[in-house]
């Protein structure tokens, strides 16, 4: 069992600016509105040398009736359930409020060790005012900065000094599992996609684009299968983000890109691939990502014989050049196929990390050279000579000849067809090379 940290508190008291420090990166949206924190944050903090699981919650806003501060709510309940030790952050500069002694009350019942954080004091007269906070009759009060990082060692201290023995030899999350991004718009069943797979309700579900703000690590493990699914907030058109956070979404997503090995695009049946699905998709074959595409929302469409044929023909051909992609139709409401997008996804991590002898290569490749050579250049004959396969993530492949700069994009293509032809790369972009012999 690895240790695990929840930071938690009302609104707007610096605990994402707290969390961003102890993971030394901006991973959590940092605004002055309260409330921008919608979920719970996920990350790896280490000090003196031990590793601990870190959650970030959404302010807690007890008997509220905005549909946010509700799920929020649940949100922070399930983090203090997760957790071995809870970080209680309070605001020197405003002192006790109301909504301190409801968190108060809440992690009384909880029966969790509590080191309570007041943030904020940066000065010695703040130091002086927020002795009051020791009247919330917690045993162990830290007083902290999180912007200039003053005072967190000893809060840090004494969160390790609650790790056992066999906290400190779990495993923290493995780097050989795969990891899949679950992309795409905002509002086409991102998150409901994630609940629906691992059983839980990871992340906030609503009719409201745009929910989920932050990306979201979840580790699967169940039915022989293991993974770690990430659940990114929706990517906009540029001149849609008019908000900061929205433009932080963005970025997230993007970096949850860097993270995964395949990424999961998902589409709207009812609205099929749009301009903006296109930009993703070709950002993520830019990136080298495995692909598979889930078109969502399957139940609500009407079909006849070959709806699905026909729907996957019209897919593939606005996929171009590269649509060598399994396609898989779902319905995250109905659970249908839902399993499906997974296998394909395991699939396609197979094939992006499929290994080519060079001799089988020169074989199958040097056979499809002979059968159609290249096209002459001014005059000269193109002649390659070998192929080899290149120590990379993405699949990539040398072809030596004479004239490396003359080989124009329709033979190149002709060349990476062949090798899909005789190998497996379904989802996977393949990236070819030339070299000078």
């Amino acid at each position: 069992m690895s240790f695990t940290v929840a930071i938690a508190g009302r609104p707007n008291v610096g605990k994402s600016t707290f969390f961003n420090r102890l993971l030394e990166q901006r991973k959590a949206i940092v605004d002055d509105v309260s409330g921008v924190t919608r979920d719970r944050q996920y990350g790896v903090a280490e000090w003196t040398g031990k590793s601990f699981n870190l959650i970030d919650t959404g302010g807690f806003v007890p008997q509220s009736d905005d549909v946010f501060e509700i799920e929020i709510a649940k949100q922070v309940n399930i983090a203090i359930e997760e957790a071995n030790v809870i970080i209680f952050m309070v605001d020197a500069s405003s002192g006790i409020t109301n909504l301190d002694e409801s968190m108060c009350d809440l992690l009384r019942r909880s029966k969790k060790p509590v080191l309570l954080a007041v943030n904020k004091v940066d000065n010695h007269q703040r130091l002086l005012e927020a002795s009051e906070f020791y009247s919330l009759g917690f045993e162990q009060i830290f007083f902290l900065s999180s912007i200039s990082g003053s005072g967190t060692g000893e809060l840090l201290d004494a969160v390790v000094a609650h790790m056992k023995e066999d906290d400190l030899n779990a495993e923290v999350l493995n780097n050989d599992i795969p990891k899949f991004a679950i992309i795409g718009q905002p509002n086409v069943g991102k998150s409901s996609l994630l609940n629906a797979l691992i059983g839980k309700e990871r992340t906030i579900v609503s009719d409201i684009a745009g929910t989920t703000r932050d990306t979201i690590h979840t580790h699967y493990n169940l039915f022989n299968k293991e993974f770690i699914l990430i659940d990114t907030a929706g990517i906009r058109k540029k001149n849609k983000v008019h908000e900061d956070l929205e433009f932080y979404s963005v970025i997230r997503a993007i970096k949850a890109m860097d993270e995964a090995d395949i990424c999961m695009l998902l589409i709207d049946a009812g609205k099929g691939i749009t301009a903006q699905d296109l930009s993703i998709y070709a950002l993520a074959v830019k990136k080298g990502k495995g692909i598979v595409v889930l078109v969502n929302k399957w139940d609500l469409i009407s079909k006849e014989t070959n709806t699905a044929r026909d729907y996957e023909k019209e897919l593939k051909n606005r996929l171009a050049p590269f649509n060598d992609v399994p396609i898989v139709f779902i319905s995250v409401l109905e659970k249908q196929r839902i399993f499906k997008c997974i296998e394909s996804a395991l699939e396609i991590f197979e094939n992006k990390h499929r290994k080519i002898s060079t001799s089988q290569l020169n074989d199958v490749m040097l056979k499809a050279i002979e059968q159609y050579h290249p096209p002459v250049v001014r005059g000269n004959a193109i002649k390659i000579k070998y192929v080899t396969q290149l120590p990379t993530r993405t699949p990539s492949f040398a072809f030596f000849c004479n004239y490396p700069d003359d080989i124009k994009q329709p033979y190149q293509n002709y060349l990476e067809n062949k090798l899909r032809e005789h190998f497996n790369f379904k989802g996977v972009p393949v990236r070819l090379f030339f070299r000078k012999k």
